[in-house]
């Protein structure tokens, strides 16, 4: 039995909603009725492609038929837009991070708990059917123990290729903001969450300068380190460390290992959904590839699929599998690796979570 659509709102229709709305208008526990956003050349544009209706923010989050509003605006803007859609009395979906800063984030954890409301929260790359054979696998021992990881994101960084890319310069982003929660959510959704952790970080590229669309030829001030190292010692044991790079001139250069006392694991790309998940295989002395577990949930850019996984959550009482909880966690594994490059010493982390429940090989109403 399909439980009853849930009615969704989308502010924010920037580049990527383009992608969020092809797949929440197909699916079938979804049903988008409205998008939004202060420039309303953008809302109509979206409106028009999609045959969603278009109408102010402030319009948006007076319907009392929506029950899900997903965030789509700059990460400055999500503390400001969340609350406000927790005190119009609607569940929240948000891009990442779950905010700017960690205050702003625990305002957003404390509204919805004393609403009695909830909040998801990007990376949904996580239930994809990539990230879930890897927990399979790792929850079964494929590995034995996992004792050690290594997680690396280098580019050249966005200004040559994005039409705006501006904020990825600006406090909040950067690799570590922008990409960083893909790989530490994969982390710790694999491990689990991290008690300790060091850093280094530097603005090795100062001067940026936008390479596409109607901004080509200006140039962009640089406000936070386009390059963060980190070391993690996480709650089970396990030490980690994680590279995040804007100033590397490759073209895009994805990598998680996870090695055990048994074995050893290449993590599927965490900002994909699919495959391949490689294992070491002794007698071969290389990495063969393993079959995925989960097939259902592997080919193309499925974002939309932690609201659908939210949607079916509100319907049936279970938890969200995208939880505000894990991604305060990894904001204040962020801000804690520029933090404690600044100080030159170890951030003992506070947050914790609980991991989210594996998605069984097959649909997420399970």
């Amino acid at each position: 039995m399909n439980p009853k659509p849930v009615k969704i709102g989308i502010i924010g229709c920037g580049n990527i909603s383009d992608r969020y709305l092809k797949n929440a208008t197909s699916m079938s526990i979804l049903d988008t009725v409205a998008v939004a956003d202060l420039d309303a050349k953008r809302a109509e544009a979206r409106s028009k492609e999609f045959d969603v209706p278009a109408c102010a923010p402030d319009e948006l989050l007076a319907r009392d038929d929506i029950e899900i509003v997903v965030d789509l605006t700059p990460p400055a803007a999500h503390e400001e837009v969340n609350l406000a859609v927790l005190a119009a009395g609607k569940h929240v979906y948000t891009e990442k991070p779950l905010a700017v800063t960690r205050e702003g984030a625990r305002k957003t954890l404390d509204a919805a708990a004393a609403a009695g409301l909830r909040v998801a929260c990007a990376p949904d790359t996580m239930l994809g059917g990539g990230l879930q054979t890897c927990r399979k696998l790792i929850d079964e021992g494929a590995i034995g123990r996992p004792v050690a990881a290594l997680a690396q994101m280098l580019s050249r960084g966005p200004d040559s290729w994005h039409p705006d890319p501006e904020f990825f310069y600006q406090p909040g982003a950067g690799p570590m903001f922008d990409m960083g929660p893909y790989y530490l959510t994969a982390l710790t959704l694999l491990i689990g969450p991290v008690k300790r952790l060091s850093g280094s970080a530097e603005v090795l590229i100062a001067d940026r300068t936008v390479g596409s669309g109607p901004k080509e030829g200006s140039k962009i001030p640089v406000a936070t380190p386009d390059h963060v190292t980190g070391t993690m010692d996480f709650e089970t044991g396990a030490v980690g460390t994680i590279v995040t790079s804007f100033a590397a001139d490759v073209g895009y250069v994805p990598s998680i290992r996870i090695f055990g006392d048994a074995g050893a694991m290449v993590v599927s790309d965490p900002n994909t959904f699919g495959g391949p998940v490689k294992l070491f295989d002794h007698e071969a002395n290389g990495w063969k590839e393993a079959p995925l577990t989960h097939t259902t949930y592997t080919e193309g850019n499925l974002r939309s699929l932690g609201v659908a996984d939210l949607a079916y959550a509100l319907r049936t009482g279970r938890p969200h599998r995208c939880s505000a909880e894990q991604a305060y966690h990894v904001l204040d594994l962020m801000h804690g690796f520029l933090e404690a490059a600044q100080a030159g010493e170890y951030y003992s982390v506070p947050s914790t979570f609980e991991r989210p429940a594996p998605l069984p090989p097959g649909e997420l109403n399970a």
